[in-house]
């Protein structure tokens, strides 16, 4: 009987769908584009706004950030690239921001990519750029897209509420 009993049990557990299983907060989200040879592919983890304001309830100017939740977003180059007009080599690297209220952000491109989104690794840091944010229609999603796309650059746009930040990444031919 106990025999019987604990197979049943055990079935249940293995054919049972988790009914209390809740989807993550901030869905999981990846873009990619081929521009001439080079692949630009970036993964990302979507927070959402909800009504709150993203400056002052969830982030603070001058303070570093990677653009999404739970763990670090990253972007990967097949080939060399050149990002806001600086050189950077094939690879992938976590993306953080430090976003200033008047001016320019940096954008900080790090080698250590798979890392969680409250640790900023300042030791692999490989490339700092300023891009200058923009003001978009309201984005309730952080999303990042390419809205151009040349046979030798393209721009990634990270947007989210209303802000638009482009960066300028070009290829080689």
């Amino acid at each position: 009987m106990r025999l019987t009993t604990g197979l049943i049990f055990l079935a249940y557990l293995a054919f049972a769908s988790p009914a209390t299983a809740q989807p993550a907060a901030s869905q999981h989200g990846a873009v990619s584009q081929i521009v001439n040879t080079t692949t630009i592919t970036l993964e990302y983890d979507r927070p959402v706004l909800r009504g709150r304001s993203i400056f002052g309830e969830l982030l603070d100017y001058d303070a570093v950030w990677t653009p999404g939740a739970n763990r670090a977003t990253w972007i990967d180059f097949s080939a060399p690239v050149k990002v806001q007009g600086q050189a950077l080599p094939a690879g992938r690297y976590g993306i953080w921001t430090i976003p200033h209220q008047n001016a320019p952000w940096e954008v900080i491109l790090v080698g250590e990519w798979d890392t969680h989104h409250s640790f900023f690794p300042t030791e692999s840091e490989r490339l700092r750029v300023d891009a200058s944010p923009e003001e978009g229609a309201h984005m309730e999603v952080l999303a990042f897209y390419f809205p151009l796309v040349g046979p030798y650059e393209t721009t990634l746009r990270l947007h989210w509420g209303e802000l638009v930040v482009p960066l300028r990444i070009e290829v080689g031919p």
